[in-house]
């Protein structure tokens, strides 16, 4: 199974031939820019589209703490995408209150564990919306 650096590693190399397709979901590849390093980072993430824009989950399974590439981008929102062969620049934003339950429903059906990993902390995990720039 495909995970971590190396699912990154044969994303990018197929064009998500091998990665998209993951556990009964589907992956893309988010690239934050390091907040402090200013590094780029490259995370595989679940993540479904809302009205032509992907959505993704900062859940960090259930974490007390948000994820590190969720931290990056509310410093800096341009992020790079990648969806199976279409690389685009794009601004991460958090859902509004109002997207948010239409949004965690949708996540929540192609991945049920975000459901369960909600109940595990008390911080309220974000849905990303990534929108075209």
């Amino acid at each position: 199974m495909l995970y971590g650096q190396e699912h990154v590693k044969r994303y990018q190399e197929t064009d998500g031939a091998e990665g998209h397709d993951w556990q009964n979901t589907t992956v893309l590849l988010l690239t934050t820019k390091g907040r402090k390093t200013g590094n780029p980072f490259t995370t595989p993430l679940i993540y479904q589209e809302d009205g032509g824009n992907p959505v993704i989950v900062a859940s960090k399974g259930g974490d007390d703490d948000d994820p590190g590439w969720y931290k990056n981008l509310k410093v800096n929102p341009e992020v790079q995408v990648q969806v199976k062969g279409d690389r685009f620049t794009a601004r991460a934003r958090t859902a509004t209150p109002e997207e948010k339950p239409a949004l965690w429903k949708k996540m929540a059906a192609t991945w049920p564990a975000y459901d369960e990993y909600q109940t595990k902390t008390s911080r309220e995990i974000p849905v990303v919306v990534l929108e075209r720039v």
